[in-house]
């Protein structure tokens, strides 16, 4: 049934992006120009989005358990860090250039946009290669295991 659920809102979710234009580079990157061919319409798409997240949050704060009986599992850290400030720079330029961000490369790569199966791709190994530097820097130097 998890598994049900979680098929049906990532459709929902993958059809909001197409009905709305998120998953056109160009109407993305239009809406970015603010000095060129201004395009506000999906300010109006964010908007919608961010209102509904805020309802669902605060529906979900008040439960401790999804409707699917899953236990909520809020984050710990309140505070903004060189790596998130770093991620949003990284995130906001990707999708200034690429036009896309990660949900509508998702849904384009689907529907066979070359340019949508680079992003993925690149999006991919950009996650391996943070994971890979995060748990290698993590991990106790050298000398600290084998000296006595």
């Amino acid at each position: 049934m998890q598994r049900l659920i979680e098929f049906f809102a990532g459709l929902i979710f993958g059809l909001g992006l197409l009905l709305s234009g998120m998953t056109d580079p160009s109407k993305v990157q239009a809406f970015l120009d603010l000095v060129g061919a201004w395009d506000p319409s999906l300010a109006f798409v964010m908007g919608g989005g961010v209102l509904m997240a805020m309802l669902g949050f605060a529906i979900a704060k008040r439960k401790n358990k999804s409707l699917s009986g899953q236990v909520f599992h809020w984050p710990e850290s309140r505070h903004v860090d060189q790596g998130l400030i770093f991620g949003s720079l990284i995130f906001g330029i990707g999708w200034g250039l690429a036009g896309f961000c990660p949900g509508p490369a998702l849904v384009s790569m689907a529907s066979g946009e070359v340019k949508a199966v680079v992003f993925v791709l690149a999006m991919l190994s950009g996650i391996a290669c943070f994971d890979r530097l995060n748990r290698r820097a993590q991990e106790p130097p050298a000398c600290a295991k084998d000296c006595p």
